[in-house]
């Protein structure tokens, strides 16, 4: 975004009323002179923001594929987790939600075949182990 002048719509030009004098010292302008009036003018539209918009819809295929492995690797610390409690005679039931909301996020392509093949096997897991708890 650009800004011209103090006041955002100009650019940044001396107002044409000011003298120039050929001494180097500082000089006031006149008292008597009025202050330079502008017009008020609409702020330019952005005229590419349904493409700024659009790019930002776009995903990036390596941030794709490090938020799967993310998910993959939640997916199997919840079932660490669910292991360890029911081997130690601990099951908790917010095992078993976070398990659900694990499931739900492996849902999603990561555009990488060997890594939606890993998370798939990590899902249909999931799967069973859900199928698994409802039992209790």
């Amino acid at each position: 975004m650009r800004i011209y002048g103090p006041n955002g719509t100009t650019l940044g030009s001396p107002p044409a009323n000011a003298r120039r004098t050929g001494s180097t010292g500082f000089a006031l302008p006149e008292a008597a002179s009025t202050p330079e009036t502008r017009a008020a003018i609409a702020p330019k539209a952005a005229a590419n923001i349904d493409a700024l918009l659009a790019m930002q819809g776009i995903e990036d295929p390596v941030e794709r594929r490090k938020r799967s492995v993310q998910r993959g690797r939640g997916a199997l610390d919840v079932l660490d987790d669910l292991k360890i409690g029911l081997l130690s005679g601990n099951f908790d039931a917010s095992t078993v939600n976070r398990l659900r909301e694990a499931a739900a996020n492996l849902k999603s392509s990561s555009g990488d075949p060997g890594l939606d093949t890993v998370l798939s096997e990590i899902e249909l897991r999931v799967e069973v182990e859900l199928a698994k708890a409802g039992q209790f």
